[in-house]
């Protein structure tokens, strides 16, 4: 909503919310509730966006988090979207206990403000579930909540609720004139007042249907035609239930072909965040493109058009979290799906019991969400959806395995001949049926973030095929021989596809290709960087290896990269390049490979063999430039001029040894580095010498932006760090490793800097023998006072989370003080061998680390790795009441088996156990497994599985993989194995076993595999289906 003063909202209120978020009221939480009531359409998200963005509120609250709620309450997913706001860090949570303490710590003390915007949910458990780790603000936190109903808030004891009222009609008229007319009244146009008056009236001051409305007549000064508006029967018409009718009516006007491009987003759920491209291909797939002219523009570029109208008419809003996304106002996904009838179905995580196949008959285009288990039943109501045009799964989770069943892919889609658009992408599907060579009008076909290794050949029959997407394929090998046959083939997106050596056979003479993310020079199919130049409509996301094969830079400049509108750009040599590149060649190729300046927003530079950088990097013409990756450039002596780069945010560099000196050249003149955010600094071990010629830091023309971030160090000197810490005395995150020369006395003076670090993380610096020599000396210096997480050496009593990584010389962990440990909820020791209890000190039993559940009594999660003697360091003689997830990885132990008969079913929560590469110990006697347990790994343990007995596995089970040692374990007796646990008619096989459905105490295991060690990843892994 771009008009300046925001006349939709309420100044007075607005003003007053303001001063209520910015006040200081006792309460009794540490937070307070600040409600904006009010219906759909009436401004209640336009509001509370001003409010976030508001300079005072800005600088008031230490930590801000915005989470759009809509009608599904999902506690899990709103407390992960609020814990990577408030740190930075894309990491998710699968356990809604481990993620609260996480974000309880890193809300601390801290003033926060979280707006939950669109809440429907009248639960106050619900409520209570969410906000239980905000009560460690500190005290004048605010939650700012949108919503149209009062129960919940009545029920929370919230007096006064703002209600966001109509706008009055002068208001409403300004607003309408704005979008209409781009000026705040009708003085330049009378004739079209009194008609824009009547139309203001029957809008009844709602402001998404002012801005639709008015966006709609924009530029249309004919007096009729607004006539025609304020005259329209949809004003009278009570069919369609909740859907405002101006917003109807500003749907009406659409011309015909951007009507089925806005039902189609019908197949979207309420606040989810769309990619522009994802949507153009996808509508370019189902047919909805239809180029107008002979002009040279694309049909991509059409959608994009069309794509960029529905949004200025506000049929579509850029995400809150994220500008780069989009979202529907929940009033007009609404609306699409009034609109969309009976021709599109978007299939719930809930299934609806009115789901019946003789409702579906008319369905063309279906759309699901992506779950972690999805089953074939929730797809049996589609077995007679013949016409079926759309099977997209959408929303997926990319840190979470989603297993989808197997039926579904041999049996229902072969069916489905008329499909054009197909994504399954983020599930565990490891192989693809020959039987999609059968989907003949297929045009879009989406398998990224799968386990595929290769595509059927048969694959290339699609030959209408114009979308493939297999980005995120991390085991995919090769593609079908026969690629050149997908003649039709605009769009191949294989990036992060590491074992993917070599580009098919013919892929130059795909002339339609407009993406090509990954080109691979050279392999068994020598493609040559010159051919690039045929592609004239490549643009996008590009990553160029193998340029060592490039031989000169007339090659080189042939590709004409500057001609085409790349966004993102990787440029990639072999580690084990030349073994002595000329300087002048390598330097020349670089240089001819310089993108478009007006388009590049990220440049990711790998193990370029030059001495220097060619003049285009860091030169300050690429205005867009944000991010920039520089790793592995062993042979360069010096940095390119970065800090000219007025739109930089994040910069990386690693593995560059041959620097010794960073200086003037890296930060150019004037003003250096204005916008960044995050630096890192790996592995550059010959670095010697940080420089900024009398620049004194931040505030004055070095890093002015360098706060509230990560910066990380690794593989210098001792003087470097210094250097660092004293330039960016406002970091928060500190990350070293094997820093050389780091002795107790140079820490010393290094701490004075970290006065503002929350989180600390100091690996293989084996010079330092504490973080500060005593509480007390840690008391009165006032160093590290705002340490919320430490992951190395000594710990104060109070500390939630603890991880020891290869720490190879530490012999014991220990405390300030008897009764340390009592607040560990996590705790990961990775590689550090000579921990052990017996090797402790006289006296050392006092606050020495042990792992019980006397000492540990909230610990809920632990991960032990590569330790000798487990039983030295942990105890499970108790009981672990809050233990969810445990991991035990490459161990030994002393002991005959590390769990007592009958121990583990006194760990009633937990559902997460592994146990990897432990030949010492054993299953339990009895078979007896943690009665919750939901997923078990084991792997290479004392006995071969053959020998393990009867196993009694809890019915909770769902995901349950045993690797055998050899193939003699393939002759298991399974019925056997299961007795404990009924399993009729298990299959023999030698590669794999699947539980049947039909068995009644693991009725909800998903996956059972028996897997080689000894024979890599299996070639086939059956799924339940």
């Amino acid at each position: 909503m771009e008009m300046q003063n925001q006349k939709n909202v309420d100044d007075d209120l607005e003003d007053a919310l303001v001063l209520k978020l910015l006040d200081d009221e006792p309460c009794k939480e540490n937070f307070s509730i600040v409600p904006i009531v009010g219906m759909g359409g009436v401004g209640k998200t336009a509001l509370a966006k001003i409010l976030y963005d508001d300079e005072q509120v800005k600088k008031h609250f230490k930590l801000k988090a915005w989470v759009c709620v809509s009608e599904e309450w999902d506690t899990l997913s709103m407390s992960n979207i609020i814990f990577q706001s408030v740190t930075g860090e894309t990491k998710e949570f699968k356990d809604l206990n481990l993620l609260q303490v996480a974000l309880r710590d890193q809300l601390r003390d801290k003033l926060f403000l979280l707006v939950l915007d669109d809440v429907w949910s009248e639960s106050s458990d619900d409520w209570e579930s969410l906000v239980a780790p905000l009560k460690a603000c500190a005290p004048g936190s605010k939650i700012l909540m949108t919503t149209r109903k009062e129960k919940l808030l009545r029920e929370l004891g919230c007096g006064k609720l703002n209600h966001l009222q109509r706008l009055s009609h002068d208001d409403a008229m300004c607003l309408f004139a704005y979008h209409a007319l781009g000026a705040d009244t009708f003085d330049s146009h009378p004739r079209l007042k009194a008609p824009g008056e009547g139309i203001v009236r029957k809008c009844d001051g709602l402001p998404l249907a002012l801005i639709a409305l008015g966006r709609l007549l924009r530029t249309n000064e004919d007096e009729v035609e607004w006539m025609e508006i304020e005259d329209s029967e949809i004003w009278r018409l009570d069919e369609g239930g909740k859907i405002i009718p101006a917003l109807r009516l500003s749907y009406r006007e659409l011309p015909a072909y951007l009507k089925q491009l806005f039902a189609y987003c019908s197949l979207f759920p309420k606040q989810y965040a769309f990619d522009k491209q994802d949507l153009v291909l996808l509508w370019l797939a189902e047919g909805f493109l239809h180029q107008v002219s002979l002009s040279k523009s694309t049909k991509e570029r059409l959608g994009y058009k069309c794509f960029d109208e529905l949004l200025s008419r506000s049929f579509f809003q850029h995400s809150p979290n994220d500008e780069s996304l989009f979202v529907m106002h929940d009033l007009m996904n609404d609306l699409a799906t009034f609109v969309a009838g009976d021709f599109y179905f978007r299939l719930e995580k809930e299934l609806r019991k009115n789901v019946l196949k003789q409702a579906l008959d008319k369905c063309r285009h279906m759309s699901f969400v992506c779950e972690e288990y999805v089953a074939y039943k929730k797809f049996e109501a589609f077995e007679g959806a013949k016409g079926l045009r759309t099977f997209l799964s959408v929303g997926v989770n990319e840190r979470q395995s989603n297993y989808f069943s197997n039926k579904v892919l041999v049996d229902l889609l072969p069916e489905l001949q008329l499909l054009r658009v197909l994504s399954l992408s983020g599930y565990k599907i490891s192989e693809v049926p020959e039987s999609i060579g059968k989907l003949k009008h297929l045009r879009y076909l989406n398998l990224s973030q799968t386990e595929i290794t290769h595509l059927p050949e048969n694959a290339c029959d699609l030959y209408n095929l114009e979308t493939l997407i297999l980005f995120g394929c991390s085991r995919l090998t090769k593609l079908p021989n026969n690629f050149i046959k997908l003649k039709s083939l605009r769009h191949l997106d294989i990036r992060d596809t590491p074992l993917l050596k070599d580009l098919p056979l013919g892929v130059a003479k795909l002339k339609s290709l407009q993406t090509l993310s990954k080109i691979i020079i050279g392999g068994e199919n020598d493609f040559p960087i010159t051919q690039l130049k045929d592609f004239e409509n490549l643009h996008g996301k590009v990553s160029i290896e193998g340029l060592e094969k490039v031989k000169n830079a007339t090659d080189a400049r042939e590709a004409n990269l500057s001609q085409k509108s790349l966004t993102d750009f990787e440029v990639k040599w072999s580690a084990a390049s030349r073994i002595t590149p000329l300087e002048t060649t390598e330097n020349a190729i670089l240089d001819a490979l310089k993108p478009n300046n007006d388009c590049l927003k990220r440049l990711d530079i790998v193990n370029y063999p030059g001495l220097e950088f060619p003049k285009w990097v860091g030169d300050p013409s690429f205005r867009q430039l944000a991010r920039v990756s520089i790793r592995g450039c062993k042979r360069c002596t010096s940095l390119p001029p970065l800090g000219q780069l007025q739109s930089l945010k994040e910069l990386f560099i690693q593995g560059m040894g041959d620097i010794k000196v960073v200086g003037s050249e890296f930060f150019g003149t004037g003003l250096a580095f204005p916008s960044l955010e995050s630096l890192s600094f790996r592995y550059m071990s010959g670095w010697e010498v940080w420089s900024t010629n009398g620049r004194s830091g931040v505030g004055d023309s070095v890093f002015p932006c360098l706060k509230e971030l990560d910066l990380k160090i690794s593989w210098c000197g001792d003087g470097v760090l210094r250097s660092l810490v004293h330039l960016a005395p406002s970091v928060t995150k500190l990350e070293i490793k094997s820093i050389s020369g780091l002795t107790n006395e140079v820490w010393r003076s290094v701490i004075l800097d970290l006065k503002a670090v929350k989180v600390l993380e100091v690996k293989r610096c084996h010079e330092i023998r504490y973080l500060w020599e005593s509480k007390e000396a840690h008391a009165s210096s006032k160093v590290l006072v705002n340490l919320r997480a430490l992951h190395h050496l000594s710990c104060p009593n109070n500390i939630e989370g603890l991880i020891i990584n290869n720490c190879k010389k530490l012999k014991s962990v220990t405390f300030f003080s008897m009764g340390g440990g009592q607040k560990l909820t996590s705790v990961d020791i990775f590689g550090c061998e000579k921990l052990m209890i017996k090797e402790l000190g006289e006296g050392g039993e006092k606050n020495k680390l042990v792992i019980n559940s006397k000492r540990m009594p909230m610990l809920q999660n632990l991960w032990i790795q590569d330790h000798p003697n487990l039983a030295s360091i942990i105890d499970f003689g108790g009981n672990f009441i809050h233990l969810t997830s445990l991991t035990i990885w490459n161990c030994n132990s002393t002991e005959e088996s590390l769990f007592a008969d009958h121990q583990l079913q006194s760990l009633t929560s937990l559902t997460r156990l592994i146990i990897w590469d432990c030949p010492s110990m054993d299953v339990p006697t009895a078979g007896l497994w943690p009665p919750n347990l939901r997923v078990l790994f084991l792997y290479e343990l004392k006995k071969p599985i053959s020998e393990w007995g009867p196993q009694k596995f809890p019915s909770t089970l769902v995901n349950l993989t045993l690797f055998g040692t050899n193939e003699s374990e393939a002759a298991t007796n399974w019925s056997e194995f299961f007795r404990g646990t009924p399993t009729p008619n298990l299959p023999p096989t030698s590669q794999y076993c699947q539980m049947p459905k039909d068995s009644r105490s693991t009725r909800d295991v998903a996956d059972f595999t028996f897997k080689f060690a000894n024979c890599g990843m299996p070639s086939s892994e059956r799924k339940m289906q």
